[in-house]
């Protein structure tokens, strides 16, 4: 059985396709993998895709800890089509390559950064835990502020319910590759 729901163009309702535009009219540009999934729920989707243009576009947090933060979670859900479209650009916006590669691993990495080892152990031990300890977040609060933290949050929230999207429906990566089960 093929759990993709997938859409295409010519099956949208009105609802589906007005989701459709706003979501290419926007900065992401394209509908594609999970995305496409939520199309069958047009509400879910119009809301999901502009709080994940908020994580992903408007976060207090740099780019380079947001992408950290997606990565982690996309490792941590072994997200294939989350690692897929996210692993560049963490890497173009200045994750170490080598750190990238351990995460996809599932291996802890050895930060050179002091931001990035602070979220790293904010969101393992969100996402393994399911707390965070006393020190790890007052760790992230001195280093992110409160609004820098809400936002972490934020975003893990959201890309938990993007990877669990492309696992539950089994997202297929463009080229057909997998790079959590190689």
């Amino acid at each position: 059985m093929t759990r993709l729901a997938d859409i295409t163009l010519e099956e949208l309702d009105d609802a589906q396709r007005q989701v459709h535009d706003a979501i290419v009219a926007g900065p992401r540009g394209k509908v594609e993998g999970p995305l496409r999934v939520w199309l069958n729920s047009p509400e879910l989707a119009d809301r999901a895709q502009a709080l994940g243009a908020f994580c992903r576009f408007g976060s207090i947090l740099p780019p380079r800890l947001s992408e950290l933060a997606i990565l982690i979670t996309g490792s941590y859900w072994k997200a294939g089509f989350e690692w897929h479209v996210h692993a560049p650009i963490g890497i173009a916006a200045g994750l170490d390559p080598d750190d990238v590669e351990l995460l996809r691993q599932g291996r802890d990495p050895q930060f050179s950064k002091h931001d990035e080892a602070v979220v790293y152990t904010f969101v393992i031990e969100l996402l393994v835990n399911r707390r965070i300890s006393d020190p790890a977040f007052a760790r992230a609060h001195t280093t992110l502020g409160t609004r820098g933290v809400v936002d972490l949050v934020g975003i893990l929230g959201y890309y938990s319910l993007i990877s669990m999207t492309i696992v539950a429906f089994d997202v297929p990566i463009p080229d057909g590759s997998d790079p959590f089960h190689d």
